[in-house]
């Protein structure tokens, strides 16, 4: 995978130290091989190592529905996909269009209503980089980074509150942890100032914004931000980012994913914190160094993805990943290759993360994922007789400027 997203929101903290610990290298004697879950039901998995080769197919381990948006007038989206509830779909248009525009749309694609509150005013957003929706209160979180708040929202786009990150945070990531609190991840970076020591999850506040913060133990801070730097220590070129997400769902805990940590974590409802995957070689150890991000998880997969903190400036091309898969039924672990059987042409996709279009992960309420399909894609797969099924059915009915069609990837019942 090829990622070359230049920071527009912030720029490169430098390497910071925190707290260090014995218990990673305790975790990681314990753990085995690297291949086999362990009697404390976590995994360890080697970044460097080459696993066996398996395909699946999607269908075969999750059912999938698909759900055309409808499009007319007042509904035309570029299809941003932000969070799903019991009955609505809510979508935005994406970053760099920046329209402002919220729509809502019912689990048929029907479209309920557009908001859009861009503006100046303080009920109002200047950008939305995510949108949170908390189902028990029917409220919708507006993640405003430019002016660095939180707004809120009710379904009808009605103003309710708003609070500001705390000084110095960058919240990339915003979701609903509890019926008071949000779980956020915090991208903040810097490139001059004097290391410090940081804690970057973070549960806060629906109300006013205060933070609780989880601490993840790492040794020493490690950048998924890359850039060239001259003799004299100036940036001389664009600086590009691993935007992996760090922070995802997973039934009714979340699993954190700190870069410079050799553990991925759970973290419940309960604030209770454990270890859920250890990578291995350490992290601290490697140069270049190679990530490990967490994606769908099911009754018998683990989906992950490795990131190998690396850039060719000459080219413009780096990052290269490997998608992995761990399998509880065969106690093994595995790079894979999805298919989704809709498309006659095998066409692969990625459990993670991908480019232009990563898979929104769910990992709840019976949904693992969800993702766009482009209606000009669509169609054109339609016409070189591409597809089979349902998907050929609503493909028919398509144009190259209908709204996108939704999937659905659901758990079997």
């Amino acid at each position: 995978m090829k990622i070359k997203n230049r920071i527009n929101d912030m720029v490169c903290m430098k390497i910071t130290k925190l707290i260090s610990i014995i218990i990673l290298p305790v975790m990681m004697a314990g753990c085995g091989k690297g291949n086999k879950q362990s009697g404390d039901d976590f995994i360890t998995v080697d970044v460097t190592k080459k696993y066996p080769k398996k395909e699946l197919i999607l269908q075969d381990f999750l059912d999938v529905e698909y759900v055309p948006l409808e499009t007319s007038d007042e509904f035309i989206t570029t299809t941003s996909l932000q969070a799903i509830g019991k009955d609505i779909i809510l979508i935005k248009d994406l970053n760099r269009v920046n329209t402002g525009n919220i729509f809502i749309f019912d689990r048929n694609g029907k479209g309920l209503r557009k908001i859009n509150r861009l503006g100046q005013s303080g009920e109002e957003y200047t950008n939305t980089h995510g949108i949170t929706f908390d189902q028990d209160n029917e409220e919708i979180f507006i993640n405003n980074t430019f002016s660095s708040k939180v707004l809120v929202y009710d379904l009808l786009g009605n103003f309710k509150r708003s609070f500001k990150n705390r000084e110095g945070f960058f919240y990339d990531q915003i979701d609903d942890f509890d019926h008071d609190h949000l779980i956020c991840h915090d991208a903040f970076t810097e490139l001059d100032k004097p290391e410090i020591k940081r804690n970057f999850f973070l549960i806060v506040s629906k109300l006013d914004g205060s933070i609780k913060e989880i601490p993840i133990p790492y040794k020493e801070k490690k950048s998924t931000l890359i850039m060239a730097i001259d003799a004299n220590g100036e940036i001389i070129s664009n600086i590009y980012c691993i935007y992996n997400k760090k922070l995802i769902p997973y039934q009714d805990s979340w699993v954190l994913a700190e870069p410079s940590a050799d553990t991925i974590y759970t973290y419940s409802q309960n604030h209770i914190m454990k270890p859920f995957i250890v990578k291995t070689p350490p992290i601290q150890s490697m140069d270049p160094e190679v990530y490990l991000f967490a994606g769908v998880f099911t009754d018998r997969y683990y989906f992950m993805q490795t990131v190998k903190r690396e850039y060719d400036f000459v080219k413009d091309t780096g990052f290269p990943s490997t998608e992995l898969m761990y399998d509880k039924q065969e106690n093994a672990i595995y790079e894979y290759v999805v298919y989704n059987d809709d498309f006659i042409n095998k066409r692969p996709m990625s459990m993670v993360y991908e480019v232009p279009i990563p898979p929104v992960i769910v990992n709840n309420d019976g949904i693992a994922f969800m993702t766009r399909l482009d209606a000009a894609d669509l169609v054109e797969a339609y016409k070189k007789g591409q597809l089979k099924g349902k998907l050929k059915e609503i493909a028919a009915t398509l144009d190259e400027e209908s709204n996108a069609v939704i999937m659905l990837a659901k758990y079997k019942k």
